[in-house]
């Protein structure tokens, strides 16, 4: 993962080893969903049913979500995770019907509290419309004391995925993501932009510890353009987010700090 965020030169802090504390989100590495071939869907996805509800929408996106950490992970220890789903909510939205998904996972160490409790929110949609328009968008804050520039190569959302076991063909097939589904490039991991978001607050106030995170996507990422990471702290949090190559805000946060 370390090697995956680098990229721009900087320097990335010492070296991660067994008994460190994991870096916020990094957990995401963990409890990968290793399903068969069969049991995948058109998207590379798992296909619909089984824990997940079988929502009759061909598109899934990550939505954002709230995470927060009572404790720490150290590296090394054994670790244990229970999901539940909290909520189904279907709703309708300017581009067609849109069912929400809300899904509660906490990450145990031993038999004390978790030190990591996650809501994390799934959008699903109804297939892309010939000629549809784009959504629109909202431009992102021009002022900011922490920017760091991305450029979303094929590789890096290669080795993203790969980290991660994640067969959504949208990170990676761009037949499949520009002609099946009509966007214009690949796309962005939402859980990627959103560690880069806490790997901003890491690299710049590496004393202080994150509490919680809450955080939403707002509209795509492409790898057909640059990014801007973004952060602006004060005493008690950091306002985060991800601005496209227009200056459209793609994913904004708020880091919490103990």
């Amino acid at each position: 993962m370390t090697a995956t965020l680098a990229g721009d030169g900087a320097p990335e802090g010492p070296a991660l080893g067994a008994g460190d504390a994991l870096p916020p989100l990094w957990h995401w590495l963990y409890f990968l969903e290793a399903r068969p071939a069969p049991e995948l869907g058109p998207d590379g996805h798992a296909a619909r049913g089984g824990f997940l509800p079988p929502v009759p929408l061909p598109r899934r996106m990550w939505a954002g979500g709230r995470v927060d950490f009572p404790g720490t992970v150290p590296i090394g220890a054994a670790l244990r995770k229970e999901s539940e789903i909290v909520s189904v909510e279907a709703k309708p939205g300017k581009s067609g019907a849109l069912v929400f998904v809300t899904v509660r996972h906490s990450v145990f160490v031993g038999e004390g509290a978790p030190p990591v409790v996650e809501e994390h929110d799934i959008v699903y949609r109804e297939a892309a419309k010939p000629g549809a328009s784009p959504a629109p968008t909202r431009p992102a804050p021009e002022s900011t004391a922490w920017r760091r520039t991305i450029r979303p190569d094929p590789v890096l959302l290669f080795r993203f995925s790969a980290l991660t076991f994640n067969g959504h063909r949208i990170h990676y097939d761009q037949p499949y993501t520009t002609g099946v589904e009509g966007y214009p490039g690949l796309i962005v991991h939402g859980p990627l932009q959103a560690i880069l978001l806490l790997e901003l607050c890491r690299r710049h106030a590496p004393s202080r510890r994150v509490a919680r995170f809450v955080y939403r996507a707002l509209s795509p990422v492409f790898d057909t353009a640059t990014f801007t990471v973004n952060g602006t702290p004060s005493t008690e949090s950091a306002e985060l987010w991800i601005a496209d190559h227009a200056g459209a805000l793609a994913m904004s946060g708020t880091a919490h700090f103990a």
